[in-house]
């Protein structure tokens, strides 16, 4: 049997969308359905909230407001303008498939499944969500909001937090998805979960499809969606170099190229594990080849990634001005500092300066 048999198909599509045109948030990027904004903005909210999300999207259009222009930008200036959004892949990925659809498809953004599919960094829902919302298609676009509101709509109690269960969600979307209104669909659905069937507390007695829902009916809303998948948290340790030397120009380092932060700037980082702080003032002196004036402590940094926690203990060094710099470390000015992207937690050393 079907999870969309016992619903009223098209009295749920008229219920949710009359509600998300009569309700729907102000947001830029849903001024127009032009495909790049609509695609930046996917790629923006991903893991981010939307408040934190819109300076950012009017600062990266302004920047970068059609596809040629972020095809050819530097990537420093994109990750530049994409610093403290985090996950730093998205904005690499992004400008890598804008790229390519430049070169490949003479700037227009292809409108099938299989052709946006084959971009960098476009999965299904990002996939699904700029071909219902720009192109009106009716596509799929299943993301944790959306399979947080079906599974209480239509009662599934399968672990969102397997990998298969996204295709019985996809599955019923299909079945439910207006063909006349994909666009308003799908974003109703997104904007149900977002403003009333929240992950706590759901706003049942505000909900417009409430009479459809079969959660709702049992009470057993607040126990949907089945999620077991634990991520383990691990921790790391570092101190956190401020190195300043007598020109008051200070020690930047680039993060490699791949993995975590690639390619952002940070202070110097020393593993915890690695050097015992006693040993600190050797360690700089060896590594920089300079000696060290003077050494006070600024204000610890704590940084909480997905599956990660970083305890940063930020410690201010002066040094003498005649340093040689292992590779990827630049000498800078605080202006010129300024214009580096950096992560989260060491932006939060860059204001204790």
């Amino acid at each position: 049997m079907s999870y969309t048999s016992t619903i009223n198909i098209p009295q749920f599509q008229q219920d949710l969308i009359n509600w998300f045109e009569k309700e729907q948030r102000e947001l830029p990027w849903r001024e127009n359905k032009d495909p790049y904004r609509v695609w930046v903005s996917e790629i923006m909210l991903q893991q981010t909230k939307v408040d934190t999300v819109i300076p950012y999207f009017q600062n990266f259009m302004h920047q970068f407001p059609t596809l040629e222009a972020l095809a050819g930008a530097e990537e420093q200036q994109v990750l530049k303008a994409w610093e403290g959004l985090g996950y730093y892949s998205r904005a690499r990925n992004l400008q890598s498939a804008v790229q390519e659809v430049v070169a490949e498809y003479d700037a227009k953004i292809p409108n099938t499944p299989e052709q946006l599919g084959a971009l960098k960094g476009v999965g299904p829902y990002t996939k699904g969500a700029i071909l219902s919302i720009a192109f009106d298609k009716p596509e799929p676009a299943v993301d944790g909001n959306v399979m947080r509101v079906l599974s209480r709509i239509l009662r599934i109690e399968e672990d969102i937090a397997k990998a298969k269960t996204r295709k019985t969600f996809e599955a019923a979307v299909k079945e439910l998805i207006s063909e006349e209104n994909p666009s308003a669909f799908n974003q109703a659905l997104m904007e149900l979960g977002a403003l009333v069937c929240t992950p706590k507390s759901p706003s049942c007695l505000l909900c417009p499809v409430q009479q459809h829902c079969l959660a709702y009916q049992a009470g057993v809303e607040q126990t949907l969606p089945v999620k077991n998948k634990k991520t383990k948290q691990s921790t790391k340790s570092y101190f956190a170099l401020v190195l300043e030397d007598e020109e008051g120009r200070y020690v930047l380092e680039q993060r490699p190229a791949q993995g975590l932060l690639a390619q952002l700037w940070q202070f110097p980082m020393v593993d915890q594990t690695e050097v015992d702080k006693r040993h600190l003032e050797v360690y700089i002196q060896e590594r920089f080849q300079t000696e060290v004036n003077q050494i006070t402590e600024l204000q610890p940094v704590k940084h909480v990634f997905s599956h990660l926690t970083w305890h940063l203990q930020v410690l201010h060094v002066k040094i003498q001005s005649d340093l040689q710099l292992p590779e990827r470390m630049h000498l800078l000015t605080m202006e010129e500092l300024d214009a580096y992207p950096l992560p989260v937690s060491h932006q939060n050393i860059y204001k204790q300066l």
